[in-house]
This record gives C-alpha cells, structure tokens and sequence, in this order.
C-alpha cells in the first residue's frame, strides 16, 4: 500500500508502522488517522503478520497531538462527529485489532499522541520521551479516549492530576506509573521492541487474539470479562494451535505454531 503520512514496512512476521510528518512533529490529521486506519487493517487481515509496531518519525515526537487547525473553527457537533469517527476508525480499532500491536514511543507523546499509543496493546518509551494530555490548556478534554484509557492505566488520581494540570510527565515517571511497559534508550527504542515482538510472535497468535479479547472484556460496560474469558477457553480447545501448543510440551520440543 502506499501512503503519504505513513511508512509501511514488513519483516517476516512484522509490521512496522511509522507515522512520517516530521515537520508536523508527526500530528495527527484526518488523512494520516484515516492512513493508520488502512495500514492497521492491511496488516491485521495479513495471515502472516503476527505483531504490529507503530512509532514515529525522527527523534523528537512519536506523535506530538492533533493537528489543531483542522478543527480550530468547529462547533460542538462538528467537535462530537470528530470525536466518535476517530475513536471508531482508529483509537478503538486498535485496542480490538487481534494483532498484538507494540507503540514505541520516541519523544513527545501529546493529546492524541498519548491517546494512539494507549489504544496499543503494550508501551515502549525512549528515555527522552515526554507523555501528556495538554487538552484542558486548550480549552477542552481529551476526546480520542483518553479520559477512558489513562485511568485504567495509572488510577484515576494520575490521571485527573494530568489531565487538570495538562502536565507533561517524563518516561521514568511513565514507568513508575503504568503507563508504559519498558524505557530504553532512544538508539535501542526499536530494538527492544523487536525483542518484544519476537517473544509474542513465540506464542500462538490464535490464542493471543482469543487473550486481546478476554482482557479488553473487562473493560467494557455491561460485560462480563469472566464469562468473555470461560468462552475462550473453551473454544482454544478446537484449535489447532492447541494441539500443536500440548503435543509439542509432551514431546519436549518447541511448538510450530501456524499463522494467526
């Protein structure tokens, strides 16, 4: 595929999705969300794609928020329909992809730079990585769901505490409060993510799919995260990556899981 705001590139079981408007500190605007939309799709619906990493740019942002003069002049319904078209076709969609993705957050991860990489699966941050929701400064809140995901990662007082102040945070404070999963120097940001994904792409993507959703259930309203879990387990059952996973403990050998 080709893009204009996005480098996409495969290595084997890989994806790696970087964000590439480095002039623009690599915001977000309508056509790089719709972009990430088609790319993340691309690579979900690929059999053999097992992780997604996304990163940006450059060395100074992952992505350092939206782009505000799309939306500077909008009025409240304007303002709504950009916020739940954003959440459905981006934000949301990669928090249910059944692709593990992994953000490796180089630099400045901003309002709906933060946003992006909590609707990623796990965090990698450089250590001159800055995280923060600066939306309050501007006026508003946090409208690609980051007053939803920020206090399911750090507890509802760090989350108020960012939100209220539009503070940013560095990546040991990241670290020491959830919001991301590893720090590593900006040189080895890729690198320890690749040693991430290797490790997941070891495992079944059958099972790990099954496992994305399980978790997630539990975060919805309504829904009963348990019963979402028992199901899944019992359907692992009929896999075939089931049977390869057990023969190959029994056997003493590594099991050769096929594609997702």
């Amino acid at each position: 595929m080709n893009f204009e705001n996005l480098i996409y590139e495969v290595d084997d079981q890989l994806a790696i999705i970087t964000i590439n408007r480095p002039k623009k500190l690599n915001a977000l605007n309508k056509e790089t969300i719709q972009e990430l939309h088609d790319a993340f799709a691309e690579a979900d619906s690929d059999p053999n794609i097992g992780v997604i990493i996304l990163t940006g740019s450059g060395e100074k942002a992952f992505v350092a928020g939206a782009d505000i003069s799309e939306f500077s002049d909008f009025e409240e319904e304007e303002g709504a329909l950009l916020a739940r078209k954003g959440q459905k076709i981006l934000f949301d969609f990669i928090e249910n992809l059944s692709t593990p993705v992994i953000a490796a957050i180089n630099g400045f991860a901003l309002g709906g730079g933060l946003e992006l990489a909590m609707a990623a699966h796990i965090r990698i941050a450089s250590d001159n990585a800055r995280m923060g929701l600066p939306e309050t400064s501007l006026g508003l809140i946090p409208g690609y769901g980051g007053t939803q995901r920020l206090p399911q990662l750090v507890g509802k007082g760090r989350a108020f505490e960012m939100i209220m102040t539009a503070s940013m945070i560095n990546a040991d404070q990241a670290l020491q409060y959830g919001l991301v999963n590893h720090v590593t120097m900006q040189e080895e940001l890729m690198s320890h993510a690749e040693k991430l994904a290797a490790k997941i792409l070891d495992n079944s993507g059958v099972a790990i799919a099954t496992a994305i959703k399980a978790v997630n259930a539990g975060f919805k309203a309504g829904v009963n995260g348990y019963d979402v879990e028992i199901e899944g387990f019992g359907a692992s059952f009929d896999t075939e990556d089931f049977k390869e996973g057990t023969s190959a403990f029994l056997e003493k050998r590594k099991a050769e899981f096929p594609g997702k």
